[in-house]
């Protein structure tokens, strides 16, 4: 998956928006529900496109286990994932990762939010 693609899909997600809110940093945010669930940034020193998505930690854990192209963040949590596009995370597990992450920004909500999201 390339990071149009991505793009694409993360913004097929119901009710996800994209934004740059970062001053000086050319990071790409999507968030549902005014909360985060994926990042990229669009200028990579090195050229490959990497992008932080939300995770359950046992799942981060075999993920990381299963794949090179799966690391932890910076931010050193088994809460975000680093996914490396164009590697061997396939395609259809990037999606599922990215829909993955939403589900788990969602779960945190007040039930009232929870709800209005699902209707």
């Amino acid at each position: 998956m390339n990071i149009e693609e991505f793009r694409e899909y993360c913004l097929s997600i119901k009710g996800s928006t994209e934004s740059l809110p970062f001053l000086n940093h050319h990071v790409l945010v999507f968030k549902v529900m005014d909360k985060m669930f994926a990042y990229i940034p669009l200028a990579p020193k090195d050229g490959i496109f990497r992008a932080d998505l939300k995770c359950n930690p046992e799942r981060s854990m075999e993920l990381r286990e299963k794949y090179n192209g799966i690391t932890e963040t910076d931010f050193k949590t088994p809460l975000w994932n680093l996914v490396t596009l164009e590697s061997d995370v396939p395609d259809r597990l990037i999606e599922e990762l990215i829909r993955h992450s939403v589900d788990e920004v969602i779960k945190k909500l007040p039930k009232r939010k929870q709800e209005a999201y699902r209707k």
